[in-house]
C-alpha cells in the first residue's frame, strides 16, 4: 500500500491561510479550532493536509493540542515579555548592533531574490500584513504593529525561494523575530516621537514591498538596507 504524498504548495497555502485567521483575531486567543473535517471542507483540502498543517503551527507555538480535548489558540506572548534572546539583548547591548549587521548581509540578500521570485500569493500576504501593520499603528497597538513586522520579514524570506536561506533562517527565526520585535516595541514605548517613528517604518516596509511587487531586485536591497540602517540609528547613543 503506497502513502499519500502532501503537495508543499498546498501544504504552505493552508498553513497561511491559517496564520491569517490567528494574525486577524478570526481565531481568538483560548479558542478552540473547528474540527478537522469542517477545516478540510473550509480550505478544500483533505483531513491530512489540514492534520500536518496544524502540527506545524503547534511546532511554531502558535497552537496547542490538548488530548481528548481539541487543538487551541495559545496565548500570545507580549512584546514586553523577555524571551531568552531578549534577555541576552538586555545583557549585552552590542548584541543588538551586531544582529543588525548580521541583518543587514540575510534580509537584504531575501529582498533582492523574493523580487525576483515571489509568487502571487506571497505578494498578497506581505500586503495583507502591511494592511494589518498601518491598522495596529493608527490603534497605537505596539504588540501588534511588532507581530506584523516580524511576520513581514519573515514572509519576505519565505519569497526568497531559496532552500539555504530558508533553511537558515528556520534555524534562527526565533532569534529574529525577537529582535525585529524587540526592536519595534523599544523604538515606540521609549519614544517621544512614537508615532513619527511608526509612520516612517510603515513607509520604509512599503517601500521594500513596492519594490517586491514591481520585480526590482536593486530597489528591493537598497529599501531592506536603509530600512535596517533605519532602525540601527534609533539605537545608537
Amino acid at each position: 500500500m503506497g502513502f499519500h504524498r502532501l503537495s508543499s504548495g498546498v501544504l504552505d497555502g493552508v498553513v497561511r491561510q491559517m496564520e491569517d485567521k490567528l494574525l486577524d483575531g478570526s481565531w481568538a486567543v483560548s479558542a478552540r479550532l473547528p474540527a478537522e473535517r469542517t477545516l478540510a471542507e473550509q480550505f478544500g483540502v483533505s483531513r491530512p493536509t489540514v492534520r500536518e498543517a496544524i502540527r506545524h503551527l503547534v511546532s511554531k507555538g502558535t497552537l496547542e493540542t490538548r488530548p481528548g480535548s481539541g487543538v487551541y489558540v495559545i496565548q500570545r506572548q507580549s512584546a514586553t515579555l523577555a524571551s531568552p534572546w531578549l534577555q541576552l539583548i538586555a545583557e549585552h547591548p552590542p548584541l543588538r548592533e551586531e544582529t543588525l549587521e548580521f541583518r543587514m548581509v540575510f534580509e537584504c540578500a531575501a529582498a533582492r531574490f523574493a523580487a525576483q521570485r515571489s509568487t502571487p500569493d506571497e505578494l498578497h500576504r506581505l500586503e495583507s500584513l502591511l494592511a494589518r501593520m498601518h491598522d495596529a499603528i493608527a490603534e497605537r497597538d505596539i504588540d501588534a504593529e511588532a507581530r506584523m513586522d516580524g511576520e513581514f520579514h519573515a514572509t519576505l524570506t519565505t519569497a526568497a525561494h531559496n532552500r539555504m536561506l530558508g533553511q537558515f533562517y528556520a534555524s534562527v527565526i526565533t532569534m529574529l523575530r525577537d529582535h525585529i520585535a524587540a526592536n519595534t516595541f523599544d523604538a515606540t514605548a521609549n519614544n517621544a516621537n512614537a508615532a513619527v517613528q511608526s509612520a516612517m517604518r510603515m513607509r520604509q516596509h512599503e517601500s521594500i514591498y513596492f519594490a517586491v511587487r514591481e520585480r526590482n531586485p536593486d530597489a528591493a536591497q537598497q529599501a531592506m538596507l536603509a530600512h535596517i540602517d533605519f532602525v540601527g540609528r534609533q539605537f545608537a547613543s
